[in-house]
């Protein structure tokens, strides 16, 4: 795209109440940050987040299967991407099928699209992507709080290519301002009949689930299908604008909202050694919700959990939290 036609662009979105800074509502849509680890294999069976933060992987009745990675290749100005690699072809696909890669979105970050109102905002959807052959699938926009949604197909090649669309604006149903999954960005790479067997829903609509994904290859189709995407971006207005990049630092304390993993043990300030006692571990930031603790190796007990801490009982050791322990507040 053009200089000028970018500058139109992002002043068009700007004259519909968008536009300006921080107007990327997709978190880590550069595929930066991944805590979790950066491959995972096997995946298929369930659903779940497995390596870059904030993308979740949805499936459903396949015996498809995959791995997923943080990969290098990248189109120009960025570092990195989600790779998925078939594994295992399903060729033979029953109708409840389904693979999804998606990211799940708070209702009080999506207010600026004034959806449900009279002012309602169109959505401008953004990323790159890159296979080993040409492939068709399905960006969806679902909203959960109104069991809506709006569809666009999309089609894949080997090289990288950025896909742009426009999906309409939404005068019915507007979104909780909350805390909780208002929104849902899903990719469709893999789908049977009860998602595929109507007409295609490219505008908002409550949801027939026969229309959300119709005329899509089926990733699984061959143990040579891969797909790459990165640079994912969601913002106010029509006309899609070049990636808004943002610091490591930034994407990282927005990710640390849903999911932390400690990488190193934090001793505690006060205590003895050989002493039972408590101490604490403040998060880098406030976590969505309260979160879902699992502990790592050591004899450390967590007790108590808020969205700024958590305690931590300690027996015979000085206050520490062991090593690899997660905080879960995903959506």
């Amino acid at each position: 795209m053009s200089k000028a036609a970018e500058l139109a662009n992002l002043i068009g979105n700007i004259n519909m109440g968008g536009g300006g800074t921080n107007r990327n509502v997709i978190i880590n849509g550069a595929m930066n940050v991944a805590q979790r680890g950066t491959s995972s294999t096997g995946l298929g069976a369930s659903a779940g987040y497995f390596t870059v933060d904030r993308f979740r992987m949805d499936s459903g009745s396949t015996a498809g299967r995959y791995t997923m990675t943080q990969d290098s290749s990248a189109p120009s100005g960025f570092a990195n991407s989600i790779k998925l690699a078939c594994t295992t072809a399903d060729t033979s696909i029953a109708s409840g099928e389904y693979l999804i890669l998606q990211q799940k979105l708070e209702g009080q970050n999506l207010q600026g699209f004034a959806k449900g109102t009279s002012d309602a905002k169109p959505f401008a959807v953004s990323f790159y992507v890159k296979g080993n052959a040409s492939a068709t699938y399905v960006a969806e926009l679902y909203d959960n709080d109104n069991t809506r949604q709006v569809s666009k197909s999309f089609t894949v090649g080997t090289d990288w290519a950025r896909v742009e669309l426009s999906f309409p604006a939404d005068t019915t149903g507007a979104f909780d301002d909350d805390n909780a999954f208002s929104l849902q960005l899903q990719i469709w790479l893999h789908s049977g009949s009860s998602y595929t067997s109507g007409t295609l829903s490219e505008t908002w609509t409550s949801v027939t689930e026969t229309n959300r994904a119709v005329g899509i290859s089926s990733f699984f189709d061959s143990t040579d299908r891969t797909f790459f995407i990165t640079g994912v971006q969601v913002e106010v207005g029509q006309n899609p604008t070049e990636f808004e990049h943002e610091p490591f630092g930034v994407t990282q304390e927005k990710c640390h909202r849903y999911f932390y993993q400690t990488t190193n043990q934090h001793y505690g300030s006060y205590g003895e050694y050989n002493a039972a006692g408590y101490d604490n571990i403040q998060f880098p930031t406030d976590m969505r919700a309260i979160p879902t603790a699992t502990k790592g190796s050591g004899s450390q007990t967590i007790q108590n959990r808020s969205i700024r801490r958590v305690d931590i009982y300690v027996v015979n050791a000085y206050p520490s939290m062991p090593d690899d322990s997660t905080f879960d507040a995903e959506l």
